[in-house]
Order: C-alpha cells, then sequence, then structure tokens
C-alpha cells in the first residue's frame, strides 16, 4: 500500500511547478504512480483504487497541456 500512501501525498500536493523540468519530472511521477496503483487495482478490484486512477489522470493531463502549450 505504499504505492497509494505516495498517490495520495502527490495528490494533496501544491500543483505550481515553475520550470518545464519540474513539470516533464511530475508528469512522469504521476504516470508511476498511475500504474502502480493499477497493479494493486487488479489484485483488490478496489473501486476508491480505481476513483484514485481517475483523478491522479486529471492531474496529469493538465500537467501535459501546460507542456504542450497552445498550438
Amino acid at each position: 500500500m505504499e504505492t497509494v500512501e505516495k498517490a495520495l501525498e502527490f495528490e494533496n500536493r501544491k500543483l505550481k511547478f515553475k520550470t518545464t523540468s519540474d513539470r516533464i519530472e511530475a508528469a512522469r511521477e504521476v504516470k508511476g504512480l498511475i500504474l502502480g496503483v493499477n497493479e494493486v487495482y487488479k489484485k483488490k478490484k478496489d473501486e476508491r483504487l480505481m476513483d484514485l486512477m481517475k483523478r491522479l489522470t486529471v492531474i496529469k493531463r493538465k500537467i501535459e497541456k501546460r507542456l504542450k502549450g497552445r498550438a
């Protein structure tokens, strides 16, 4: 459950990334957390884990949208 705790901590962290490298690092971190939570979800089938993955995916999309800019 260490992965789930890290994911919850990331979700509650302030999302202010000053530089592009900070955003890239955060996007990679959240992607790894989503994959880790997914592995736990496959074993336990807990709906709360699915909800957590959905919330993390929203955060990841916001970060990636900011990385890509307005095109």
